[in-house]
């Protein structure tokens, strides 16, 4: 709710109190429909029962009183059960004059009394690259923080990474096989690309291997189970649980070479953590607080010795959380990360950025945290994002047709170097500043198009459509801050701004202004980057149109210029603002 409506509200409690004799009313704001006159809309349909009255009858009462004791409504209309109100022009330019000064614009303060709050994304494995799913996670992981962050919540972003079990031994072994030494620095490749590059090779000549089995007569499930390279892998897995020299050596050698490489990736991404787990830790973590839970009943166990729960009072069915040889399941290690975190970040709440397929897993983890006695699991939650599709279909991370996340975001810089030369505005560039806007026109098409798609939704990223200058895409919010800046660099605002009259285009930016604070906070409540995107575009549009309809260097009377210019300023710091959010950088030249 913005600020104009909290004042309406206020009011309208206390009328319909005075009027009807309704006590902690529900007050319901809605957008006014374009057709009508009026900048707020006040829902009156709950008010009716109360007031044995027509809905427009109650809508006119509310109106007539709200115009006499509110002095910032200035005029009303009546649409059935729908009260259309007009804010005053004294009131949109206070909050103008009071946004000017206000440098964190939008924003909520924290302090040590701030709510503190966990996000969990990226957890990549250590036996490949990033993908473009990975992008998606991180960008929205990372969006997410930044929106949380902005809306007063103390965040503390966090990866747990995946570097153990057989998937991991698969990519060693493989290197020992077939990789003759090589290393990133004897290959050139980034770390993170090598490893992936020897898990492909296995998964190549482990069907290979099937295959032959099975022209020998073998059973296809059976040769699954029983080509050689993979009983060597699992070998190496037992190895490394009972602590081998030789094999932990290799381990950490390979995956060294891995965080160096995802390294790189992030800080080309723009996404950053506070703290990393490693599933090598915390899954003997896990395993000792189902031991625990065994003794207080929360688990039991099977004549196998696998250890299980029951949650089919839940509405869920028994679940796996120890195996018969005492080795741990993905759920034994994010119970012994989750319990970790609440220790090392004591938060309120925690968001898991993760893929939708495991929406059953974390309703599992959450209930079993609960049942263990964590209170704070009711904060737990999880973000479920859709898939990301390509128009050329899905992608195979054993076979090597993912698309690659480094490849990727060096294929938006070049189709952004491409587009810019075609448009022929690179003249008088410094080389390292087309450099850097190649990279932030790239990155921006790519962020933004990924963010702008509601997360829970399955997406097509297409990179043509991304990166165009035109529409609802990064590179067009680009532009508009752009040209702002062009105007401000030939006539800076003087810090002076009285008042500005309010034609229907200046208003409507103004208008636009207003919600950005109640925008953080929605985005915040619904985890969604969406949002700042789908409001940063409407900002753009209703600047373009003033652009367009006002002028502005070309205003002979200095006054109304530098009042237009300190509208401009105030937009370009804002559309500066929420694109941050987004993890996305704006040039001032392009």
């Amino acid at each position: 709710m913005n600020q104009a409506e909290i004042k309406v509200q206020e009011s309208v409690e206390k009328i319909v109190q005075d009027l009807y004799g309704i006590e902690n009313p529900t007050v319901s704001f809605q957008k006014t429909r374009k057709e009508f006159d009026g900048d707020i809309t006040l829902v009156v349909f709950p008010f009716v029962k109360m007031a044995r009255k027509k809905p427009e009858q109650v809508a006119e009462e509310l109106g007539t009183k709200l115009v006499e004791e509110l002095d910032i409504v200035i005029a009303f209309n009546v649409v059935k059960g729908f009260l259309n109100l007009s804010i005053s022009d004294a009131y949109w330019t206070n909050f103008l004059k009071e946004a000017l000064v206000n440098e964190q614009f939008g924003k909520v303060a924290i302090d040590d009394q701030s709510e503190k709050m966990i996000v969990e994304y990226s957890s990549p494995n250590t036996n490949k690259p990033l993908h473009l799913g990975h992008i998606r996670n991180n960008l929205l992981g990372y969006s997410v923080a930044q929106i949380l962050e902005a809306s007063g919540i103390n965040v503390f972003k966090v990866q747990v990474i995946n570097d153990r079990g057989i998937h991991i031994c698969k990519s060693m072994l493989a290197w020992q096989k077939f990789g003759n030494g090589e290393t990133p620095e004897s290959t050139g490749l980034k770390g993170d690309h090598l490893v992936g590059k020897y898990y492909v090779a296995f998964d190549k000549y482990y069907r290979a291997e099937m295959d032959k089995l099975v022209a020998e007569g073998m059973d296809k499930d059976a040769a699954k189970k029983k080509a050689p390279i993979l009983i060597e892998a699992q070998e190496m897995l037992l190895k490394w649980e009972n602590k081998d020299p030789q094999t932990i050596e290799l381990w950490e050698t390979m995956n060294k070479w891995v965080y160096d490489g995802f390294a790189s990736t992030y800080d080309r991404m723009g996404v950053s953590f506070d703290k990393n787990y490693y599933e090598s830790n915390t899954y003997i973590l896990g395993k000792e607080h189902v031991l625990k839970g065994i003794e207080s009943g929360v688990f039991y166990r099977k004549e196998d010795q696998s250890v299980w729960c029951d949650l089919t009072a839940d509405g869920l069915d028994h679940k796996l959380v120890l195996r018969s040889d005492g080795t741990s399941v993905y759920i034994t290690q994010d119970i012994g990360t989750a319990i970790e975190r609440h220790q090392d970040f004591p938060f309120k709440k925690m968001v898991y950025t993760v893929g939708d397929e495991q929406d059953y897993h974390f309703k599992v983890l959450f209930i079993i945290l609960k049942k263990l006695g964590y209170i704070w699991s009711e904060g737990c939650s999880h973000l479920s994002y859709g898939m990301v599709d390509l128009p050329s279909g899905k992608m195979k991370s054993r076979e090597g047709t993912v698309v690659d996340a480094d490849e990727l975001m060096q294929k938006m810089n070049d189709e952004a170097r491409a587009i810019s030369e075609e448009r022929g505005h690179l003249e008088g560039m410094d080389e390292n500043y087309q450099s850097e806007l190649f990279e932030m026109i790239g990155m921006s098409a790519l962020k933004y198009f990924i963010l702008k798609v509601d997360p829970r939704k399955r997406m097509m990223f297409d990179p043509n459509e991304s990166i165009d200058l035109h529409g609802n895409t990064g590179p067009f919010i680009q532009y508009t801050y752009a040209r702002i800046s062009s105007i401000l660099r030939k006539a800076e605002w003087n810090g002076d701004f009285t008042a500005i009259p309010l034609d229907e285009p200046t208003k409507n930016v103004i208008k636009k202004l207003h919600e950005y604070p109640q925008v953080i906070q929605t985005a915040a409540s619904e985890l969604s980057p969406a949002l700042i995107c789908n409001y940063t575009f409407e900002l753009v549009k209703e600047y373009n149109h003033f652009y367009q309809s006002t002028p502005i260097l070309r205003e002979s009377d200095l006054s109304l210029k530098q009042a237009r210019i300190a509208l401009s300023t105030k937009v370009a710091q804002t559309i500066k603002s929420a694109m941050i959010l987004l993890g996305v950088n704006v040039p001032t030249r392009m």
